[in-house]
């Protein structure tokens, strides 16, 4: 490859490794607080093709954990500016925005196109189920986020297989739902916490502007979520092993 951008990658993981990575495509669903920081670094490995999936603008209550929303970038949309700094990152990257919010109605629709992987990083559990569903009937490769919300401990971080899931809210409720879609959860990957929850009084409060309760949550571990995704996705996209070498 000899691009400079990449060459400390390259140099860890091989020059057939980063031609990999650059023929690659990886879509991701959700840039938010797990899935931005999944871009960053997918971005950053040379991934030389991106589907980018979601329908949100930023707001203030975005900037404590998303590393794409600023002062500067908010009331845009999620996509637009995931496009620029990716454009920052790796102008060779080409880079295709699906702005819309994902629904049975549309998932087929998404996934009727090349992709190599997907990193699911959203937080609704309707949609997140109704994908990981689709994703596996497809038998397209994916990795997903469960809730990083409300966790505090980054040492018990996770990546295990969705049946082994543990002190995991959102986790449980997928678990059900794909079970009784006839779903094997056995042969999903995921990223978790393991952290049994001692939450503060204030931890979940309504939001005043009504729909989804609004969940204390740190930068750290929502950040630790989003590069072990793209960690796992990097690995499984050049065949190797967390003791990669030289190729």
């Amino acid at each position: 490859m000899n691009n400079p951008r990449f060459q400390r990658t390259e140099a860890l993981l091989g020059a057939k490794a980063m031609q990999k990575l650059s023929q690659a495509t990886v879509m991701i669903v959700g840039l938010g607080a797990v899935g931005g920081y999944a871009l960053e670094a997918l971005a950053r490995a040379g991934v030389g093709h991106l589907i980018l999936v979601d329908f949100d603008t930023f707001e203030p209550s975005n900037i404590n954990r998303q590393i794409l929303a600023l002062s500067s970038t908010l009331g845009q949309k999620k996509t637009l500016v995931a496009q620029k700094r990716v454009a920052e990152i790796n102008p060779d990257c080409e880079v295709k925005l699906e702005d819309v919010f994902l629904t049975t109605e549309n998932i087929d629709i998404l996934l009727n196109q090349k992709v190599d992987f997907v990193v699911d990083a959203i937080d609704t559990i309707s949609a997140k189920c109704a994908l990981m569903k689709a994703l596996a009937e497809k038998k397209i490769p994916f990795i997903s986020s469960m809730g990083a919300a409300l966790k505090k401990d980054i040492s018990a971080v996770r990546m295990a297989k969705l049946s082994e899931t543990k002190y995991c809210t959102m986790a449980r409720k997928v678990r059900q739902s794909l079970k009784k879609c006839g779903v094997q959860i056995e042969n999903i990957d995921c990223v978790f916490s393991a952290e049994e929850s001692n939450l503060p009084e204030n931890a979940i409060s309504p939001n005043p502007a009504g729909g989804k309760s609004i969940l204390g949550s740190m930068p750290t571990i929502t950040a630790v979520f989003g590069l072990t995704m793209a960690h796992f996705v990097i690995l499984k996209l050049v065949g190797a092993s967390s003791h990669a070498a030289n190729a």
